[in-house]
Formats: structure tokens, sequence, C-alpha cells
């Protein structure tokens, strides 16, 4: 890898320095709840609303390539942008930074459930905080929307993957590749609708488009030898701890148990963590005995009301299978090991994809012929991220919810009779105060939380 790859580049064209990056995406870090489609719209409204580091166009641009990859895209599209401004150590930064506030929770919070059995006053806190979670995820999906969405063909597009995700669970990679399709045939055709994205607001003099113009910096130029570098270091990183896992202690050690299981499932989380998430608890419960069916959902609960990835659920199975096999060591010692391990192995591929993958990404910006279809997977990604936030919602206003498998139809439909009635006031209250009011994040993330630790001193949950 190129040394000056790892410099923070403190002559960096664009001015801002490694501090001050680091201030912001630790504040993005503390911010990302809500699943993908929370952490996407903090992530927006930090980057490209308020700091205008990067513009509309370029930020869809990572995203839609993120979203193409195995692993959590949010934080890989965090790993991205922190990668063109400072370099390698920026992406580091930033990428790690986005998982550090989840580790530190989950590993907290898997410590108080194997010793206590519970976290009620844990998940009261979050209990409101998913609410205020709630009403972000909706701004985003409209502000996002209003600036991909530019004409009737592009709502359709965003329209038609929702329904196919949502209704029909037509697999993630399917959808982008027939949008990519469409826009590309548009493109073509010579149709105006499937023209890229305007850059809307941010999109003139933004941070990163401003260093990245006449002049590219070296880093973002695809470069073979580097990348054959880049990947052999990612690589023995990942995998290496790995076979010396298998090695020492044998394929029956819970600890390479978990180093091989969690390495497959870094390959194949494609569309996010709810893909793999059934798989992974039906494996843990039935096939390894890990944990119990009602551990399982409660790793999730605490994935869903913490920061960072809902993958980040992992850490917790690892956390809890070292901790009923420990293999000699003392039991709690055992299970933070085990997390620790499933975290890196589940994490280090995406800085490999990123580091490896990014130069020939950003080159793919000036292909005019690949803009149709960029631009309609944009819309696709807009209705994908709609679905997101509706899975979100239903599992924050109802307490139960039913499949429904009816071909083709296969999606989760709420038990009416189960809204959380005092979860969809909290909604309602966080929404107005965005909306109407248009309070800042931080002052509605705060106001939710005190008022959900409140109900519960009260009873009400």
């Amino acid at each position: 890898m190129d040394t000056r790859s790892v410099q923070a580049g403190a002559d960096a064209s664009h001015g801002i320095s490694f501090g001050e990056a680091f201030r912001v995406w630790l504040r993005v870090a503390c911010l990302s709840f809500g699943g993908p489609a929370g952490q996407i719209a903090v992530m927006h409204r930090i980057l490209v609303e308020e700091k205008n580091w990067i513009s509309e166009g370029r930020f869809l641009h990572a995203l839609n390539y993120c979203m193409l990859l195995p692993g959590p895209e949010a934080q890989q599209l965090a790993t991205y942008v922190g990668w063109l401004m400072h370099r390698t150590a920026g992406g580091l930064m930033a990428g790690g930074l986005f998982i550090l506030p989840g580790i530190i929770a989950i590993m907290g919070l898997s410590y108080v459930y194997a010793a206590f059995g519970n976290v009620s006053f844990v998940e009261a806190l979050f209990f409101g905080l998913k609410a205020a979670v709630l009403a972000i995820v909706i701004e985003a999906v409209f502000r996002v929307g209003k600036r991909a969405l530019k004409n009737r063909i592009m709502i359709a597009l965003a329209a038609i993957a929702f329904v196919a995700i949502f209704f029909f669970a037509v697999p993630f990679p399917i959808i982008i590749i027939a949008a990519g399709m469409i826009g590309y045939g548009g493109a073509r055709a010579g149709r105006p609708e499937f023209a890229p994205a305007g850059h809307g607001h941010g999109g003139s003099g933004a941070v990163i488009d401003s260093m990245l113009g006449e002049a590219v910096p070296e880093h973002v130029r695809p470069n073979t030898a580097r990348a054959i570098r880049t990947a052999a270091l990612w690589l023995a990183l990942w995998l290496v701890p790995v076979i010396a896992l298998l090695l020492v202690l044998g394929q029956a050690s819970v600890f390479s148990q978990i180093a091989l299981f969690f390495s497959k499932m870094a390959l194949v989380t494609f569309g996010g963590a709810y893909a793999v998430l059934a798989y992974v608890a039906q494996q843990a419960v039935e096939h390894y005995h890990w944990l119990k069916p009602h551990e399982m959902l409660d790793g999730l609960g605490m994935a869903e009301t913490t920061p960072g990835p809902l993958i980040m659920v992992l850490q917790f199975v690892g956390f809890m299978a070292a901790y009923r096999d420990p293999s000699g060591l003392s039991p709690m010692l055992a299970a933070m090991l085990g997390g620790l391990l499933a975290t890196w192995v589940t994490f280090t591929p995406c800085f490999l994809w990123i580091f490896v993958g990014g130069p020939y990404i950003e080159r793919l910006r000036g292909n005019t012929g690949l803009a149709g279809a960029l631009s309609a997977i944009t819309a696709a990604v807009v209705g994908v991220i709609l679905n997101l936030s509706i899975w979100f919602a239903l599992h924050t206003l109802f307490r139960e919810t039913v499949p429904v498998h009816a071909f083709p139809l296969d999606f989760d439909r709420p038990v009416l009779t189960s809204v959380d009635i005092p979860a969809l006031v909290l909604s309602i209250a966080a929404a107005t105060a965005i909306f109407r009011f248009k309070l800042g994040m931080l002052t509605v993330l705060a106001g939710s939380c005190a008022a959900g630790v409140t109900l519960r001193v009260i009873g009400v949950i």
C-alpha cells in the first residue's frame, strides 16, 4: 500500500483537518441509530446538508456502490467518504468510529444480559430513542427522494423497487441489476429522464467535489499495483486470524467456529443485515446451540436500539457462544473475546471492499455511458430505503407482525390490535418537532430518550 495513503493529509486541498473530521465522524457514530435507513439519514443530513462536505450526486453514487456490497452499507458509506477526504487513515477513522459506539454498547449490554438476564432500564432509554429515529428516517426518505426522483420515470422506478422488495421479497441485487439495465437502455435511447441526478443542496462547492475537480488526488486514481497490495494486506488481516485459530485450536473450538461462520456471513450479507439474520438465527440456535430462540430476539433488540449497524447483533451471538463454552477461560473473558472475534471477521472485509474498489468506482463517475444506469439505480435505492423505513416503523409501532406467504406475496403484516400506543404517541411528537417546529436532531433525540425513561418509571411501558 502506498505509504502516503495512510497519511491524514494536513496539506489536503479541502482544508479540513483530521481533527475536525474526527469530531464530525464521532458525532455521526453516536447518532447512528435506526438501522441502515436511519444511519444513511444521519450521514446525509450532516455531510450533505449541514457540512456541505459532499454533493448530493456523489453521495448517492457512493451509496449505490455500498448497497451492492456484502456487509453494512451505512458503515461502508462512512468509510468511503472518509477515504475520499483523508485517504486510508480517513476511511479507517470514519468506518471504525461508525461501529465503535455499537461495539461498546453491545458489549456492555451483553455483559449485563449474561450476568443478570435483563437490561430493562436501558431498553426504556432506547424505547424513546426509536420513536425519534423513526421520525428522522421518514424525513430522510422525503428529502433524498425529492432530489433523486426528479421525473415520473424515476418515481415509477422507486415505486416498483419498493413493491418488489417489500411485498414480494425480490432479492436486492436483482432489483439493482434490473434498474441499472433499464437506466442504461434509457440513456442509450437518448431519454432525458435518465440524465444523472442533479446535485441539489450541497452540489455547488461541496468540499470533496471541489477537491476532486481538475487535479484528482493520487489516492483516488485507480492503480493496479496498489490495489493488489491493499487487497493482500486486508485479506491477511481478515483471514490469517481465522486460519491460525483453525490450526491451533481445531474446528471443534467455539472460537474457530465463530471465526469461520461469521467470515462466511461477511460474504453473503447483500442488501443489508435483514436478508441474512434469519439464517444466522437458525444456525446459532438450531445447529450450533449457542443461544436459545428468545435470546436471539433479545440480541436483535439490543442491536436495533443501539448505535451502529444492525449486524452488530453478531457480536452478541459471538459473546453468548463463548460464554456458554469458554474453553478453559473464565466465562466473561471468553465471552468478550468471542464477541470481539465475531466483530473483527464481520467488519474487516468492509474496509477491503472500499479501499480496493473505491478508485475504480470513482472513475465510473465520469463515464457518461453509465450515467443512465446509475440514475435508475439511485431511484431504486430510494425505494429500498423506503422499504427499510417501513420495516423499522412496523417493528417500532406494533408489538406483533404476521408473516404473509401467499405466492407470490411474501411480507410481514402488522397485527393492528398490537399497536404500541406509547411508541405511536412518541413518534408523532418527534415527527411534529422535526417537521413542524424544525427542532434539531440532538434536541429531539434527547427529549425522546427522556420520555422513554419517564414512561418506564411511571409504569406505562
